[in-house]
């Protein structure tokens, strides 16, 4: 799963990256409003978060942007510590949940894991298919109440097809959803991390659909590449 986190604090900003980073996330970072719409705009982000306070063009007008360009991305509205006029702002521009400065990052990223999760359907922190349960909190595998060790990247695949169940997701799509914009991409390793989830997942658990994409949950399905 991507975010994009919109702070212009550098210091923030660093911290933001790393514990979402630790967190199973592929983050981008942009330090001013006009970067971030601009990447909001043309990058496919699974959530956003966003400093209402940013140079350039404040998160407000960002925000107001993307909703009114049809970008339906969950955002996440930093604000001033006990501002409610920001607060009310924010949702009334489209904002999905607040958050004031100062803030435990705990709790930061468990309010995105549930945007993710709600933008997706699903309510629970664990995703279940089947034998399969993904503990998105703790970012661990299990098979059969069996704990089955990943790699980050097997992890990020792996959450993002299984928040994508039963829908046919393109090599495209995959790719773009697990890197950060300014991370070493080859669209080809991502047979490399579905040959290494398939070792370690029920037989069928991912399927190809020749020619489209990989697909969790339908059933059935052959190896390989789409």
């Amino acid at each position: 799963m991507r975010l994009l986190v919109a702070e212009d604090d550098p210091a923030l900003a660093q911290q933001l990256r790393q514990a979402l980073r630790d967190a199973g996330f592929a983050v981008d970072v942009a330090d001013n409003g006009i970067d971030a719409e601009h990447l909001g705009r043309h990058e496919p982000f699974d959530a956003v978060v966003l400093d209402l306070g940013l140079p350039g063009r404040d998160g407000l007008s960002v925000l107001q942007a993307w909703r009114g360009a049809g970008i339906a991305v969950p955002v996440l509205v930093l604000t001033a510590r006990g501002s409610w006029q920001e607060k009310v702002l924010g949702i009334d521009a489209g904002a999905d949940d607040y958050l004031g400065k100062p803030f435990q990052m705990e709790e930061l990223v468990a309010r995105l894991r549930a945007l993710v999760r709600r933008s997706g359907g699903l309510a629970s922190a664990v995703l279940r298919i089947g034998a399969v349960a993904l503990d998105t909190r703790a970012c661990a595998l299990q098979v059969d109440g069996r704990e089955v060790p990943l790699t980050g990247h097997e992890y990020r695949v792996l959450a993002y097809l299984m928040h994508q169940r039963e829908r046919v997701v393109s090599r495209t799509e995959l790719y773009e959803h697990v890197y950060a914009q300014d991370a070493e991409r080859d669209s080809n390793t991502l047979d490399v991390f579905i040959a290494r989830l398939r070792r370690k997942l029920p037989d069928g658990f991912i399927s190809t659909v020749r020619g489209l994409g990989w697909r969790i949950g339908a059933g059935g399905g052959g190896d390989g590449e789409p």
